[in-house]
């Protein structure tokens, strides 16, 4: 008689935030999944719902609980996770009927919670899952998270609060993680934390055997190694500390892209000093020029905070103008937003709402035009390009060198139709706008 085979429970997930989240949602799956549960794309077929929330921002819990209440309304079995999970009572309040309320990449909880949610039928049979794990991104790229929390407090933020202290994650483990996923087709590795440059401070005298030899846990270290590893290494969330100098050479090598992501949130010394940020933009300067003769092509993107308590607007005129003299490639703005729990909100001086919006047009037409020139520039370039997406009608649209995904530019390909999805090809730039690249791939 053949044997039948259970059905499994079938589990669903709407992850919100940022790539961090998003990593925390497939390391989730991945365990999931190997438990032997089915995933779900959408509430219908799903036997319980996973919600991984975002609480950094009071837009963004917001975002979190209608999330929440969309998929009790659709499915009536919600379990929440995430960031936000920290304010339990609040969403229990308003949902009474979840299932259950974990914190962030607190991952035994939230798989225990869908165990006694939606128990697994016993099989030898459907524990399976992909060597890599579960991914929510594309096959050719993938997020490496490689430490857990901060040891920043920053004025603005809750981070800390929400995930604790910095804990650095064996460099041993993260190499083989890479491994695995550019096994199972990882193009791009996107090196993600709260605080990529201070890697490993906590586990500093720590080093693991690696291939033969030893790997130590700091970010040059670890890039380098990443660097042998993936075609393309793209790091975020890094703090201009003076280590991340020595970072620069391996990009003039080719052994990572020549790309760091950092979050400047300010210029003006006086508001840098009441974010409790580090108040040294005239050496960042110099640094920044520095790199640059190393680097020739290094991209640098970054986020600025308008508004913020305090901020004059002598404050953000000095802001427009270090921006007119940093040059960066690709920045984001946010107005300021109170956070509960936030030491930012009892500073006084608040900006009244409608100069945030001013100065946000402002820095947003400041940013728009050194791009536009910046991209200009690569007109008539051949520039390496990673291919994300292939048309039917022979275009396709990918990203170079300078453009992570999601948050920056794209290059819009022409006469592509025979690429496929995580090809690497040499394009020759045609056009440039504001923001986006256009091209056509070479022979």
């Amino acid at each position: 008689m053949a044997t039948k085979i259970p059905e499994a429970p079938r589990v669903g997930m709407v992850s919100l935030g940022c790539p961090k989240n998003l990593v925390d949602s497939e390391r989730i799956l991945t365990k999931l999944r190997s438990d032997g549960y089915a995933m779900s794309p959408d509430y219908a077929g799903a036997d319980v719902v996973l919600v991984n929330t975002c609480g950094f921002l009071d837009s963004a819990k917001e975002e979190s609980l209608e999330a929440i209440g969309e998929a009790i309304a659709e499915n009536g079995r919600v379990i929440v996770t995430g960031c936000m999970g920290k304010e339990a009572e609040v969403i229990r309040a308003r949902f009474p009927n979840v299932l259950a309320v974990t914190g962030a990449h607190q991952y035994e909880e939230v798989v225990g919670a869908v165990h006694d949610a939606a128990p697994m039928p016993p099989s030898p049979f459907v524990n399976l899952v992909p060597d890599a794990g579960l991914k929510l991104t594309p096959r050719h790229y993938s997020y490496l998270k490689i430490s857990e929390g901060c040891n920043h407090r920053c004025a603005f933020c809750i981070i800390p609060a929400l995930r604790g202290d910095l804990v650095s994650r064996r460099p041993d483990a993260i190499l083989r993680e890479a491994e695995k996923l550019v096994e199972a087709g990882t193009k791009e590795l996107l090196v993600i934390s709260q605080d990529t440059s201070a890697y490993g401070v906590d586990i500093r005298k720590e080093p693991r055997p690696w291939k033969g030899g030893e790997v130590i846990p700091h970010m040059t270290d670890l890039a380098r190694e990443l660097g042998k590893i993936a075609p393309w290494v793209r790091l975020h969330y890094v703090y201009p500390y003076p280590h991340v100098d020595q970072v620069i050479p391996l990009m003039a090598e080719g052994l990572i892209l020549p790309y760091l992501d950092i979050p400047f949130q300010h210029a003006s010394p006086s508001v840098l000093r009441s974010m409790k940020r580090p108040a040294n933009e005239a050496k960042v300067l110099e640094r920044l020029k520095k790199w640059r003769e190393i680097a020739p092509d290094l991209t640098i993107r970054s986020t600025f905070v308008v508004g913020f308590p305090g901020e004059t607007e002598a404050d953000f005129q000095y802001l427009l103008d270090w921006l007119d003299e940093a040059q960066l490639d690709r920045v984001g703005a946010f107005r300021f937003e109170p956070v509960e729990g936030a030491p930012a909100n009892d500073l006084p001086g608040a900006v009244p709402e409608e100069v945030k919006e001013e100065r946000y047009a402002r820095i947003m037409e400041k940013t728009a035009a050194i791009s536009a020139a910046k991209l200009q520039a690569k007109i008539g370039r051949t520039l390496e390009v990673i291919i994300d997406e292939v048309g039917e009608e022979g275009g396709a649209t990918g990203r170079s060198q300078a453009d992570a995904p999601e948050i920056d530019g794209e290059v819009f390909l022409r006469d592509a139709g025979h690429l496929s999805q995580g090809d690497i090809v040499q394009v020759e730039i045609e056009d440039a706008d504001e923001h986006d690249l256009y091209g056509v791939p070479l022979a």
